[in-house]
């Protein structure tokens, strides 16, 4: 059985070679279509397709990006914001919605107070400062809770028109099933257009990008951004796990991606990223 399959691929690759060398026959082939009264029409049309679908793809990433932009600017700051800010106003004791906005409102407010003192240490402040300390803490404190009361309402709309933004993106995606197929079409010749070289620059970038070894600074610093924008707690146990997890699966899945895909679709551009990443 073994040997009749070894029989079965050795006949395949006997049966595509060629008596006359492929690179003569795409010679022929190019002269043939050099000599085709048609050809100036048939490039005149694959250049109109070609225009056609970077447009329409240009157009399309402009859509994408732009329509949840302004839903959610125009929502946030015109239809949720107003609605929201009355009912805050109904809750005004209502200051910090998580434990960590009241520690870095307490770490701010004692760095304060440490810098009045070391002012007057200094000289910077007359000694008799030392009465005035408690009102200029007080009027900070009162800052304070009026930021970090701002930041927490800023949360809530960033929520509520984040979601509003996917919803619309959702529904912009389900209605433009011709266009994400002429998109396809064109980020698939725009990639495959690319050297070797290119790809391989591109894989490395990436890769030190969201994988490399200096990336956990970078995933803590986005992270505790967007946990700040939804209002949420930023639990350093979180962040620390999240970091040690999620850029290790990512490199699994992009080092699976080259070992599937792009071996088959160009093993050229896997070893010159190979050789550039040693």
């Amino acid at each position: 059985m073994k040997y009749w399959n070894l029989h079965k691929i050795n006949k395949s690759r006997f049966e595509k070679i060629s008596l006359i060398p492929k690179s003569i026959t795409k010679i022929f082939e190019k002269f043939k279509k050099e000599l085709d009264p048609n050809a100036e029409i048939e490039a005149m049309e694959e250049f109109k397709i070609s225009q056609y679908h970077t447009t329409t793809s240009v157009k399309y990433i402009l859509i994408l990006i732009t329509a949840p932009i302004l839903v959610n600017q125009l929502s946030k700051n015109f239809i949720l914001g107003p609605f929201i800010d009355h009912l805050w106003k109904k809750e005004h004791e209502i200051l910090f919605l998580n434990h960590s906005q009241e520690e870095r409102a307490f770490s701010e407010l004692q760095r304060f107070e440490e810098r009045l003192h070391f002012d007057i240490l200094i000289g910077k402040m007359p000694p008799s400062s030392y009465e005035g300390i408690n009102i200029e803490t007080t009027k900070k404190a009162i800052e304070l809770a009026q930021e970090y009361a701002n930041e927490s309402l800023d949360a809530i709309k960033n929520i509520l028109s984040d979601i509003l933004s996917m919803i619309i993106f959702a529904l912009i995606i389900s209605f433009t099933k011709r266009q994400i197929s002429i998109l396809k079409s064109f980020l698939n010749q725009l990639i495959y257009g690319l050297s070797d070289t290119a790809k391989a620059f591109l894989i490395i970038l990436f890769t030190d990008i969201f994988v490399g070894f200096h990336s956990p600074h970078g995933w803590e610093v986005v992270i505790e951004a967007i946990l700040r924008h939804f209002g949420l707690p930023e639990s350093r146990d979180f962040i620390f796990v999240f970091i040690s997890t999620f850029p290790v699966i990512l490199d699994t899945i992009f080092k699976y991606w080259i070992f599937k895909y792009l071996n088959k679709i160009s093993p050229s551009a896997v070893a010159t990223y190979r050789n550039m990443n040693e």
